[in-house]
Formats: structure tokens, sequence, C-alpha cells
């Protein structure tokens, strides 16, 4: 099918809802916040970015920028690692780390940097940015996820030192596509936030000179959108993964996984002027109107949430903020 895509104003209702003085809660059932579950930095580090892309536009997004800042900020220790589980009872659980949280935190705080508005704000990002980022991480995703905040910098301030050391460091652990043809793709699975492996080295390539660099970006976005596409519309990889030969498409779909396919294309778009990226741009967001391997809608139109997740022939109703996020982002690429 074809989506009519719904090009009215991206709205923050379902947001507010599941944001109280301290941050935006991890889970819902349908559109209800679970506030047992608590609260989690990976969340509102998401937040961040969708509040500070969002350039003030709105009230809503303003106020929940600064909440999700605040909370990012704390979640940082002295020594720059974060921790990541916050009780309902504002009790941490978890101890820092330089895994997910860690880098999801840089991305914010980077972006913060890039897209604020008030001094204030900027000033502590970028000292919370440049405290985290001495630190390397042996995780994949969280170094890609810093990296993302590393370039937000970069563009406003080619010479920061740390943004580019940081940069480099994380395209080199990506490395260069594979030899076969069939799967150049630097792991053995696909896994999650797949795309912004090949926007990293996009942007390395670009922000630091390497015209190699930049075409291996490109060549792996090319063999992802491919990849994950059937029938002329996006069949991003499921929760579980995909290997060479697995089937398509597969369900338990992620929002999240066309946030990234989005920021990839936009980015692509953005650097090459080639309008096939910003084609492959309204793809992505055409998926949460419907086309999708289900044929389903995906936002919830009296909530303004997102759906969690796409199965076959139906759609998991939970209306968390790791989906309404994604859902957001992505129509922030659709704005006339």
């Amino acid at each position: 099918m074809t989506a009519q895509l719904d090009r009215t104003e991206i709205g923050f209702r379902h947001l507010v809802r599941m944001t109280d003085d301290r941050g935006i809660l991890e889970h819902a059932k349908y559109a209800t916040p679970r506030y047992s579950h608590g609260y989690c930095t990976d969340d509102n580090a998401r937040l961040v970015v969708v509040a500070f892309r969002d350039g003030g536009r709105t009230f809503a997004a303003a106020a929940l920028a600064r909440i999700a800042l605040t909370f990012t900020l704390d979640a940082q220790s002295v020594a720059g690692a974060t921790r990541n589980r916050l009780s309902f009872e504002r009790i941490w659980l978890d101890e820092p780390t330089l895994e997910d949280c860690w880098g999801r935190s840089l991305w914010a705080f980077g972006t913060v940097v890039a897209r604020s508005n008030g001094d204030g704000a900027r000033t502590q990002a970028l000292a919370a940015f440049e405290r985290a980022a001495v630190h390397r991480t042996p995780f994949l995703r969280s170094a890609v996820f810093a990296a993302l905040g590393a370039a937000e910098i970069l563009g406003v301030d080619s010479g920061h030192e740390p943004s580019r050391a940081l940069l480099a460091d994380v395209a080199e652990m990506i490395g260069p596509p594979r030899a076969d043809r069939d799967w150049p793709w630097p792991e053995d699975r696909l896994t999650y936030s797949n795309a912004a492996l090949p926007e990293v080295l996009l942007r390395a390539g670009h922000l630091l000179g390497d015209d190699q660099v930049f075409d291996d970006g490109l060549m792996l976005l090319d063999w992802l959108v491919d990849t994950e596409t059937h029938h002329e519309h996006f069949s991003p990889t499921p929760a579980g993964g995909r290997g060479p030969g697995d089937p398509r498409p597969g369900f338990d779909q992620q929002p999240l996984e066309l946030w990234a396919l989005a920021d990839a294309c936009a980015t692509a778009f953005a650097l090459t002027e080639d309008h096939r990226w910003r084609d492959l741009t309204d793809r992505a967001v055409a998926w949460f109107v419907g086309d999708n391997d289900a044929g389903l809608p995906m936002i919830d139109p009296e909530t303004h949430g997102c759906y969690d997740g796409l199965e076959n022939g139906t759609v998991n109703y939970n209306q968390c903020a790791e989906s309404t996020l994604p859902m957001l982002s992505t129509r922030q690429h659709d704005r006339p």
C-alpha cells in the first residue's frame, strides 16, 4: 500500500503524559505510564535529542528538554561514566557504566551544544561531554551513539579536539566494509540502530576530510537500505536481529530502527544532495502511517503515542518512551 502521509504538526502530547518533574518514565501499559518501572537514562537522553531538535518551536518541547537534560546530567558520575536506571522513588539502581546509556548521553550533550538557544544549557552539556569523552568503550553501539554527539559538536566547532579524536576512533572501530559483496556489514548479524553505523562513517568522512571513510559509509547505507526494504517499503531488522539468509520479513519490528534509518538517510541527503536519500527519509516516515509489512498505522491518533512494535498482522499497543521518541524524531524530518 502507499501511505498518505499525515503532515499535521508533530505532537508531544504523549511525551508530556509520560514525563513528570524528574524525567520521562520508561514503560507504559497501553497509553498509561507504568510508574513502578521508573526511569532510564537511555530514554531521557533520547528525549534530549528529540526536544532540542525541535528548536524551541513548542512550549512542551522546551519544558521536556529542560527536564530530560537535568536527568541526563545527573546520571553522569564525576569520572564521566553513566548510570541508567532510576526508581520512581528517585533511587539509582545501578553503577555507572560505559554502555549504551553512556553513548546516548554523549549524543544528547552534543545535540545540546549544537542546537541549544541558551548559553547555560550549552555550557553544562559541553562540560559533561568533555568529562565523558575521555573514555573509550568496547561496546560498538555505545561508541556509535557517542560519535553522533561528537559529530554534532564538530558541526558547530570544527576545532573541538575531544570530538575529533572520539569521532576518528569510532570510525576506525567500525572499520571498512567486508569484502563479501552479499554481506559487507562489519558484523555477523544486524542488531539494533543499525543505520547509525554508516551515519557515523558519513559524518566522520565529511568532518574529518576522509573520502574513503565517507564512501564506505555511503556503500554500507545503500546496502542496508536494500536489505531492509521489502516491496518498496521499509522492513527493518526485527528485535531478534537478522543474519545472512534469514527469512524476510521478520516481525517484532521496532520504531528505533526507523529513527536510525531516517537520520542516516537525511544525513546522506544533506551531504550528497542526491534526492534519492530524501525519498528514503520519506519512506521511513511512511512506515509509521501504515506503509509497512502489516499495512497498519503505528501512531495512536488520540494520544499521539507510538505503538511498541509491529507484529505479523497486528501491533503491540503499549506506547512506551522508546517507541514514541523514534516516531517523533522520524517525523521531524517530514516538516513541509
